[in-house]
């Protein structure tokens, strides 16, 4: 089964670019923020230190010659409550965050004038200026961050796409691989990543299926090559045998075995591509009508009329190998399904449908395999007529679709080719 296609928006290279950007955009929310906290602390910090400084002058020019400097007050309202009452000596600052027309956030430093009770000398230090650059800073690391962002996207989509592509060569090699090119091979690629090692693996896992299946293929000739002598001498032997029923049941089983044999054979010769289609120009109504009549099995044919006459126009084929493929249908529809068995011939496409179980869910999924009937309500039987009509359509170049009618049922569709 052939993986879906996804939406062009889900792929792998729009997921990295899509998580390059959150990134992107994550570590320059992440340093802008950093940086807008870090440079307002340092101008807090800077401001306090003048504070400090300033008090420390003011104060000493307060007490030599009894006037205020640098801007000094006594005892100001706006002082915060904090400072209102320092320790004896100590000079003290906060952080004022009050505006008030043309000053903005402030440090306060302040230093008591004398013993308990004395007035408060304070200073006032404006930080309105330092601060109103924090938004020019914020706009500039904003637009760095997107300019940044912007070169980021393109490069993470670019080199996800060098990976998505190296992905998607590994992802259709494992398709040809599934839909039976036994040869496919990713190959060295470039790189010493995980990719590669997916390439590889890949690569490894064909060598060996590749090995296990041509085992199996050479089993299957070889077993059947072996058996069609002793199976022959069986059959011959049969004739010997004095009337009755022991003889037609004997007859019977070597003839099932004898049909066993000449199937393996055939889907051996289909395996190695040692078959070639003989194409002619045939009718196609006239061609499955004599099909079904071979099977010896009711079914009711429409689009040829009972004298197979062509009712639906001449198709380039190989009859014996369309005759084949749908005799192995409606065989299968008897064997695994229930009656009635209704063939339709319209146009090129010929549908072989039964009124049974249906097919196994397995079997729709993963197509047909020798030897596995899919379901035990679905009867018994080697698995090789599908195997065998998938292998014939595959020669003609037709496409066999397989499916459930809704009202139950198996459907099996055979499409030629124009």
């Amino acid at each position: 089964m052939r993986p879906s296609r996804r939406p062009r928006w889900t792929a792998l290279r729009w997921k990295i670019a899509a998580l390059a950007a959150a990134t992107a955009c994550l570590v320059a929310v992440a340093v802008g923020v950093l940086v807008h906290l870090w440079t307002a602390q340092d101008i807090r910090s800077r401001g306090q230190a003048r504070a400090f400084n300033t008090v420390y002058s003011a104060m000493d020019v307060y007490r030599r010659t009894g006037t205020l400097a640098d801007g000094a007050e006594l005892d100001p309202p706006e002082l915060p409550l904090t400072l209102r009452h320092p320790a004896d000596g100590d000079r003290h600052t906060a952080y004022d965050g009050r505006s008030d027309g043309v000053l903005g956030p402030s440090v306060w430093g302040a230093q008591r004038t004398g013993g308990p009770g004395s007035p408060v000398l304070a200073v006032r230090i404006n930080l309105g200026p330092e601060l109103s650059g924090l938004p020019r800073l914020d706009a500039a690391v904003t637009v760095a961050s997107l300019l940044a962002l912007a070169a980021a996207v393109p490069v993470a989509v670019y080199g996800a796409g060098l990976l998505a592509r190296r992905l998607g060569e590994v992802s259709r090699t494992a398709d040809r691989i599934n839909r039976g090119d036994l040869d496919a091979r990713t190959g060295p690629t470039k790189g010493r990543d995980e990719v590669a090692d997916i390439a590889a693996t890949v690569d490894l896992m064909a060598d060996g299926l590749s090995r296990r299946l041509r085992t199996e293929r050479q089993f299957t000739a070889d077993v059947a090559h072996e058996l069609r002598t002793p199976v022959g001498g069986l059959l011959a032997a049969a004739d010997l045998l004095p009337p009755g029923e022991t003889e037609d049941l004997i007859r019977a089983r070597v003839r099932d075995l004898r049909a066993l044999v000449e199937d393996l054979l055939e889907i051996s010769r289909l395996d190695a591509g040692a078959e070639q289609p003989v194409r002619a120009r045939v009718p196609l109504g006239a061609v499955v009508a004599e099909a079904v009549a071979r099977t010896g099995l009711p079914a009711e044919v429409t689009g040829a009329d009972a004298a197979g006459a062509d009712a639906t126009g001449a198709v380039e084929t190989d009859p014996r190998r369309l005759e084949r493929i749908v005799g192995n249908l409606v065989v299968n529809a008897h064997r695994h399904g229930a009656a009635p068995v209704e063939v339709t011939v319209a146009g090129r496409t010929v549908v072989v449908r039964d009124h049974g179980p249906g097919f196994p869910e397995e079997l729709l999924r993963d197509g047909p395999r020798r030897f596995h009937t899919g379901a035990a309500e679905r009867g018994t039987g080697h698995g090789l007529g599908l195997t065998i009509a998938f292998g014939q359509a595959g020669l003609l170049g037709a496409e066999l679709l397989l499916a459930n009618a809704g009202d139950g049922g198996a459907v099996a569709t055979l499409r030629l080719p124009d």
